[in-house]
């Protein structure tokens, strides 16, 4: 159990039988009444936002959050195949639960899993990936203005904005967080 003293950015918590985290939080002590705690926390299966006040001293439940290590094989129908790094144990994730991060998924990239009561509900992928591009238009000599960019097809099949200078076949780091281009990779 946690306490709203305990309540900072970043802790995982469990209201309604629901994993949570807290996105932000602020602790007021007004000159009269009792002292509580605003925060907004966001649902880690499906994803909405949340503001919610408690009082100071209320109690929260810790959720059984298990975090694991996993390397991605392969896709097959709807499903993408895991195998966990340790025990060599393969599990099965739907499209519609891994979310945007199928757009950067290369087979035998390592990421990390976090399960709720033994069920996949979020992917971490890392920071950066390199992809090659597939399908962009060609660069043509003098296309170097800063600040002009063309879309550019991946290997994974997700399309992003690349400089003009980018051509096919390249291969290029982007960040996974936003889905942009960083740069190109020798």
């Amino acid at each position: 159990m946690y306490s709203t003293s305990s309540f900072k950015k970043g802790l995982k918590i469990e209201l309604d039988n629901e994993p949570y985290i807290i996105v932000d939080c602020q602790h007021v002590k007004p000159g009269k009444g009792v002292a509580f705690v605003k925060t907004r926390i966001k649902n880690l299966v499906n994803q909405r936002v949340i503001d919610r006040t408690f009082r100071s001293g209320d109690k929260v439940a810790k959720p059984e959050l298990e975090e694991s290590e996993m390397e991605y094989l392969y896709p097959e129908g709807g499903q993408y195949n895991f195998m966990n790094t340790v025990n060599y144990e393969q599990i099965h994730i739907n499209k519609e639960d891994l979310g945007d991060c199928v757009d950067f998924l290369k087979e035998g990239m390592s990421v990390s899993i976090l399960f709720y009561k033994g069920r996949a509900i979020g992917v971490e992928l890392p920071l950066f990936v390199e992809l090659k591009i597939v399908k962009t238009e060609p660069g043509i000599k003098g296309d170097t203005v800063s600040g002009s960019t063309k879309p550019a097809e991946l290997e994974t099949g997700a399309t992003v904005l690349v400089p003009l200078f980018v051509n096919q076949d390249e291969v290029i780091k982007i960040d996974t967080r936003t889905g942009n281009y960083v740069e190109r990779v020798k």
